[in-house]
């Protein structure tokens, strides 16, 4: 999935302790200026401030100091809300692709996938371009020398024909010769 970034702002303190931190959190940490809010929209990232900016993805942080363990608990549990939430009702065209559920709906009529047909979909939505053979062996089955590049092309033959059969679409996944792309 996308990075998850935690955007301080007018925070000096927290930002100096979590960026000191940074290499053991499992998030990104920026420090966020005025300037920078009024410049682009964050909402695909968290910010964390003692002023109310009036934001849905915005922590506010009443009393400080906090306990540490307790600000990353707070911390993951938002993140990790965020995620489920993006990861829900994903719109590829004429589809809702439910990445949670593991579902593929088209016209009311849906489909369960299997944990490797949710990661190559979302895998193949998420790229602007085809994806080749490799690089789908590399990103989606950790890329092991001794898989054989049939292992690729049988899971996407299969779910291409699971489609068809269940959702009459048999041009969702479409190949060309630099690799496989969602057609949307």
């Amino acid at each position: 999935m996308n990075k998850q970034y935690l955007l301080i702002y007018n925070f000096p303190a927290l930002y100096k302790i979590l960026n000191e931190l940074r290499y053991v959190l499992g998030f990104e940490i920026k420090n966020l200026t005025e300037n920078d809010l009024k410049k682009k929209n964050y909402i695909n990232d968290l910010i964390i401030s003692k002023d109310n900016l009036n934001m849905d993805n915005q922590l506010k942080i009443e009393k400080f100091p906090i306990e540490f363990e307790r600000l990353l608990d707070i911390l993951n549990i938002s993140f990790l809300k965020r995620k489920i939430e993006e990861q829900k009702d994903i719109k590829i065209g004429t589809y809702i692709f439910n990445y949670n559920s593991r579902r593929l709906t088209k016209n009311n009529k849906s489909i369960n996938l299997t944990e490797k047909e949710t990661t190559i979909i979302n895998f193949l939505r998420q790229s602007k371009k085809p994806v080749s053979v490799k690089n789908l062996q590399k990103k989606v089955w950790g890329y092991n020398i001794n898989l054989e590049t049939h292992t690729v092309e049988t899971h996407v033959y299969r779910l291409r024909k699971k489609i068809d059969e269940n959702l009459n679409d048999e041009n969702f996944i479409q190949s060309s010769k630099l690799g496989y792309y969602i057609n949307n």
